[in-house]
């Protein structure tokens, strides 16, 4: 995603952390927001930065008026739980969580913390929200999900490499998110499409090198 792009997207979660923030905050008082993300902050620096310059702009000054509680479970997701907990314990306003499964680990650990979620494609499947029109609960946010993209991906690859014929496809089955993935690429008109489940980027790293052997191009869908 360029620059701009992420930009424009945590400008936006920057503006929903702030109405949660300002509908419930005292006088004096100075915020605590958690921040819960799968993997390590260092890889998301963009989107962190971002995410702090969106609240710059709506005059919160970290240090200043708010606090912010990074946690980062570094792609370890059996940390989440103890991480979402330790803020809950805190006493954070709000939590803002990168990701379903940071997401999921939050929304577990509270009922009464309102939870603002990026980068979840469907949350409704994933059980986060009611509807999209009307969440309910304590969590709110944005959803990316766009399954026209995976063909818009392949297309790229395709003027990239106009011979391609063999593609392979990591993905989360079991991940709402990526539900149709295995449907909608069979009906793909390549000589072969290769579907590799996975849960942990372990499962990446294992299955890597088939694909490499075989020259097969990579299309990945990496959403934890």
């Amino acid at each position: 995603m360029k620059k701009a792009g992420v930009l424009s997207i945590l400008f936006v979660v920057a503006r929903l952390a702030v109405a949660v923030i300002a509908e419930a905050q005292q006088p004096a008082k100075i915020t605590r927001i958690g921040y819960l993300d799968a993997v390590s902050l260092s890889v998301n620096a963009a989107r962190v930065e971002a995410f702090r310059q969106g609240l710059r702009k709506l005059g919160y000054v970290e240090g200043k008026n708010i606090f912010i509680e990074w946690r980062s479970a570094d792609g370890k997701l059996d940390r989440l739980p103890a991480l979402a907990a330790e803020l809950v314990h805190l006493k954070v306003d709000i939590i803002v969580t990168g990701g379903r499964s940071a997401t999921r680990a939050a929304k577990e650990a509270t009922v009464t913390i309102p939870i603002v979620m990026t980068q979840v494609g469907d949350p409704v499947g994933s059980g986060f929200v009611a509807s999209l029109a009307r969440p309910g609960g304590n969590i709110t946010g944005l959803s990316t999900l766009a399954p026209e993209l995976s063909g818009k991906r392949l297309e790229l690859l395709k003027e990239i490499i106009p011979k391609l014929s063999r593609v392979g496809v990591f993905g989360t089955l079991t991940n709402p998110d990526n539900a149709h993935m295995e449907s909608f690429f069979k009906t793909l008109k390549y000589e072969e499409v290769h579907l590799a489940n996975y849960e942990t980027y372990d499962d990446v790293i294992r299955g890597l090198p088939h694909f490499i052997v075989g020259k097969t191009a990579i299309s990945s869908r990496l959403q934890i």
